[in-house]
């Protein structure tokens, strides 16, 4: 055998053990992929069901939720009707000491001829009344005298003004006006000079 015969087989040889080894590591990726690929699937699937139990976990939390806020809702609501049943429940139990006033007035006007006596009585009541209002936050409207404001005066009607300064003022009250805690509650029903 020639040199040169000799360099081909060798180169040959090489060339053969390289296919040998390309091959080897051919199979070796295919299986590495194949191994990466399941590994990735399997990644996958744990992903998805990591998500599916979160998405599980958040409706739980959001029915939950959503119930909570009903319940909410339905007991406000039973509070809210309760509280205008019972509301006024004070403020009529107040009231019940001056309806027996009343009736002891009424009581004391049929057996007694001294009319002064009721007048009396009917005037204890009356303050009594007025204190009550007060105590509520109510207050009376001064408006005889001062200037017509439509913000808290109803004209009732319209009458020449006995004298020049009373002109555009409130020459009588018909009914009088009531604030509560500053807010109108009643307009007071007046007679405008003009």
């Amino acid at each position: 055998m020639s040199k040169k015969d000799k360099k081909e087989k060798e180169l040959a040889e090489d060339v053969a053990k390289e296919k040998v080894h390309t091959k080897d590591k051919k199979e070796n990726k295919t299986k590495d992929s194949k191994k990466s690929k399941s590994k990735k699937a399997d990644d996958k699937t744990a992903q998805i069901e990591e998500l599916g139990e979160k998405l599980a976990e958040i409706s739980d939390k959001h029915i939950r939720l959503q119930a909570e806020f009903d319940n909410y809702r339905k007991r406000t609501l039973n509070e809210k009707i309760e509280l205008m049943k019972s509301g006024g429940a004070d403020l009529l139990e107040a009231l019940l000491p001056m309806m027996d006033n009343f009736e002891r007035a009424i009581d004391a006007g049929t057996k007694t001829d001294d009319i002064k006596a009721v007048r009396e009585g009917i005037d204890l009541i009356y303050n009594s009344f007025k204190d009550f209002f007060i105590k509520n936050g109510i207050k009376e409207m001064d408006s005889k005298g001062k200037e017509f404001d439509t913000d808290f005066h109803e004209a009732l009607t319209k009458i020449p003004a006995p004298s020049d300064n009373l002109k555009g003022k409130v020459v009588d009250v018909i009914e009088k006006g009531y604030l509560h805690n500053g807010k109108i509650m009643r307009f007071a029903k007046v007679v405008v000079g003009e």
